[in-house]
């Protein structure tokens, strides 16, 4: 009997006070796609972080093809066993070409003809995974969209030099991916896992766990729940596993009231649209921005926050590493940082007041820390998201806007905001909601499609299917 790829036992981590793991075990059999799920702060990138060998547990074994590795295990021996990562809070070199990135990835590729040869295998790595890609090996990391960087360390885990791979572990992989090369990976992961190699998906977008896993394994509280064929599983099923109860949003359309009346709170044209239509938003309405990733969406949002300014909006940052957090400060600070001005008493600003704030959003919308004085690096990543969401509505601005804000986000904290977002929008505040998630369009009241920096379609709740979406996202390429 074969022994399996990997096989974690026991394995506890604690940061501080706070305990992350409890001593979970888990296996990957060869050829197979495990499903990793649970909310943020259920301790899922935490054991992958000690599978990678990034982090180092506080007890537990570690074993890969029949071998105990526990001790000294770090990325070095991961690597060497053929185990690679795509984490979700990505780890390229932002001042590096992409094929400079490749070459660090892979310390094999040296001597004469390095660069040439890092470009050529991370350009076949995307050409296999992503056709059409568009990205030069030469392009600086730093000037790519955070789509075009996830691909790019996609390609670069999946990419091949002296050690074959084994085992991909891919944290939020699709994140930040638009539905058409969301599927493109998945299609390919699935092609892998066929052709002997392994995977382990961490995903909150359930749909991609059930149809590309073989087996699913629930985590929550820093424990494993539940293991077992993802075909057992439901989406109900999954989602009631994990502690949460779903909620539906396609209803929604069937009882759809337009809000527009009087004048709009804002109104902006793509640059390059020409005499076709313009984005209006209305006072508590939802507008969604939809549309293949990188055609304008993230531009019109930016060009929107200049317009207004930051008394009358709030922007919550799609990419939190580069434009959401201040990450040499804490949690509460993070989170107040947006509504100073209605903080100051006399000439100073009323930490009182800081604390309150802070307080009432971590209730709200369940941050998971002991301590709100804790660095905001402390928390997952979802939570971290969770606290640029509590900034935007924790601030007095009556238009908020979205840059794609769910990326890593567990289906339960979904359902809470969507909830807090309805009764805002329902106060009379306006939201501008750009996603690459085609179910969330239906929280939305209008939604503008974009293609090549244009609105090709305007589309109301009850007009809205996802075919029109995608016609309008190509229409372009069919003229």
């Amino acid at each position: 009997m074969t022994a399996p790829i990997v096989e974690l036992d026991g394995v506890a981590k604690s940061f501080g006070a706070v305990r992350a793991l409890a001593g979970v075990g888990l296996v990957v059999d060869a050829g197979t796609c495990l499903g990793l799920v649970g909310h943020n702060g259920a301790g899922k990138s935490t054991l992958m972080q000690i599978l990678a060998g990034t982090l180092a547990p506080d007890r537990g074994r570690i074993g890969v093809a029949g071998q105990d590795l526990s001790r000294g295990y770090d990325v070095v021996t991961a690597q060497r066993h053929g185990i690679r990562c795509v984490f979700q809070e990505l780890s390229l070199c932002p001042n590096l070409s992409v094929a400079e990135n490749a070459r660090v990835f892979h310390p094999s590729i040296r001597g004469m003809g390095w660069r040439r040869r890092a470009a050529e295998l991370v350009v076949a790595g995307l050409d296999r995974i992503f056709p059409r890609h568009g990205i030069e090996p030469g392009e600086v990391v730093g000037d790519l969209s955070i789509a075009r960087r996830q691909m790019v360390e996609i390609a670069r885990a999946f990419s091949v030099t002296d050690v074959p791979v084994r085992l991909v572990i891919l944290d939020e992989p699709t994140s930040s991916l638009d539905a058409l090369v969301a599927e493109q990976l998945l299609a390919f992961v699935r092609r892998f896992v066929a052709e002997g190699g392994s995977a382990i998906l961490i995903s909150h977008l359930l749909g991609e766990i059930l149809e590309t896993s073989d087996r699913v394994v629930v985590m929550r509280d820093g424990l494993v729940v539940e293991a077992r064929a993802a075909a057992d599983f439901s989406r109900e099923s999954l989602v009631a596993a994990m502690g949460s109860v779903a909620e539906a949003a396609s209803d929604r359309a069937a009882g759809f009231v337009s809000r527009r009346q009087g004048e709009p709170a804002c109104r902006a044209s793509p640059a390059d649209q020409g005499q076709g239509p313009e984005l209006r938003a209305w006072p508590g309405e939802v507008v969604g921005l939809a549309g293949l990733a990188g055609h304008g969406q993230t531009d019109m949002l930016v060009a929107l926050f200049e317009q207004l300014g930051p008394k009358r909006s709030a922007l919550v940052a799609g990419d939190r590493q580069t434009d959401g957090i201040f990450p040499l400060w804490s949690i509460a600070a993070n989170i107040s940082v947006g509504s100073l001005r209605d903080m100051v008493h006399g000439l100073l600003i009323d930490p009182g007041a800081e604390v309150e704030l802070a307080e009432e959003w971590r209730r709200r919308i369940g941050i998971r820390t002991p301590d709100m004085a804790n660095n905001i690096l402390s928390l997952s990543g979802g939570n971290q998201q969770k606290a640029l969401f509590a900034r935007a509505l924790g601030s007095t601005a009556d238009i908020v806007l979205m840059d794609d804000p769910m990326r890593g986000v567990d289906v339960g904290t979904k359902q809470e905001v969507y909830a807090i977002l309805r009764a805002e929008a329902a106060r009379g505040r306006t939201f501008v909601w750009y996603t690459t998630e085609m179910d969330e369009l239906a929280h939305c009241d209008h939604v503008y499609v974009f293609r090549d920096g244009r609105i090709t379609a305007e589309l109301a709740a009850d007009a809205l299917t996802e075919e029109k979406v995608l016609h309008a996202s190509f229409a372009d390429e069919a003229a």
